[in-house]
């Protein structure tokens, strides 16, 4: 039952969500208006409040990892464990840089708090400005929940979940979100990181391995296992693998196993956490063209974006995994190959993500 507290902050988002309300605060908004007043105010925009900062990994030598604990003005709509969010931030007064980051704790619904755990990569202003130098109570700015790497809603009585190094973060949600269901059916979790001490929520997976609760935990390290995760070494530890939902997530090496293991099979759901490199074989030739400033280039069989980049340009990206279409500009001429699937598309005039399009011989694109 609503309270009568609860009817006036109903009735208000409703009045500041409306036409009039819009056409009074054009041309910014009235979500500019209300972060002016109070950051955590809004009525369409998503924004949260960093409430926590936990060190995950600090290896000297090697990049830190950290979880940040947000919490979500009311517009957020919650999110499904596997997905993802676009975060934006203004670091040392420059403009918004928006990056994409899993979502790293058990499902939410409006209200509740939420985590993102982050590798600082060394030449990211915006990881590592996360994880070095943030500290609770500053704002950044959120999309919605997105991506359909997601568990289904009716869970199978066995399903593999696979990751490896930061990869981990959206399984993790998937774990965490099940343990919390209390899901009474098998979990095989298979983890590889670069040693024990790269280890990403070491002491709860720790807990986990020693309690069970119907997961059966793998974590492996390049002197364990097999680094390669062969077909061999899946049956012997998982009969029957290749009919098993599967949800695997890591760096471009590690699914390219995944898949060649399981061999076409439906059951495979998979997620880059980085692209595959592209090869750039002796046939690689053609100009690329960047029509709106003027640029132009020869082909290195690169994706656009890091061609762009090589070129001087600085295009908006967020994820550079073709996951959250930051990226996305118009192709005037040319023919392009999507480097996560092996597709071409030679259509023109058509709106492609730079960060995974490869050029095959000359294209113009509006850069």
């Amino acid at each position: 039952m609503y309270t009568e507290m609860e009817d006036r902050v109903s009735i208000t988002g409703t009045l500041l969500r409306s036409r009039a309300v819009a056409a009074l605060t054009s041309p910014h908004g009235v979500d500019r208006y209300l972060e002016i007043v109070n950051p955590m105010w809004a009525a369409h925009e998503v924004r949260a409040r960093i409430v926590d900062v936990h060190r995950e990994v600090d290896v000297p030598g090697h990049p830190a990892v950290a979880t940040l604990t947000l919490r979500p003005t009311a517009t957020w709509r919650g999110h499904r464990a596997g997905q993802h969010v676009q975060v934006g931030v203004e670091v040392a007064g420059a403009r918004r840089t928006t990056r994409v980051f899993s979502i790293s704790s058990s499902d939410s619904r409006p209200g509740d708090d939420i985590t993102i755990t982050v590798r600082a990569n060394p030449d990211g202003v915006v990881s590592r400005w996360l994880v070095e130098e943030v500290r609770p109570g500053a704002i950044l700015h959120l999309s919605q929940a997105q991506g359909e790497f997601v568990l289904p809603d009716r869970m199978p009585e066995h399903i593999v979940l696979i990751s490896g190094g930061s990869g981990i973060t959206p399984v993790m949600s998937m774990l965490r979100s099940l343990q919390r269901r209390t899901h009474r059916g098998r979990i095989t979790f298979l983890h590889y990181a670069q040693s024990p001490q790269h280890q990403i929520f070491a002491e709860e997976l720790a807990e986990v391995a020693r309690t069970g609760y119907g997961t059966d935990l793998h974590l492996l390290h390049p002197e364990l296992g097999d680094p390669a995760l062969s077909p061999a070494w899946l049956e012997r530890h998982i009969p029957g693998y290749r009919d098993l939902p599967t949800w695997a997530c890591g760096p471009a090496p590690l699914i390219e196993a995944v898949q060649a293991a399981y061999d076409g099979s439906d059951a495979l759901h998979v997620e880059y956490f980085k692209p595959p490199r592209v090869a750039v074989g002796d046939s690689v030739e053609g100009e690329i063209v960047f029509a709106r400033s003027g640029v132009e280039a020869v082909n290195t069989g690169e994706t656009l974006l890091e061609q762009a980049e090589a070129a001087g340009l600085a295009p908006e990206f967020g994820c550079r995994m073709g996951i959250c279409f930051s990226c996305t500009a118009r192709k005037s001429e040319g023919t392009v190959r999507n480097i996560l699937t092996g597709e071409t598309s030679s259509l023109p005039d058509e709106e492609i993500r730079i960060c995974v399009s490869s050029p095959a011989g000359d294209c113009v694109v509006d850069l």
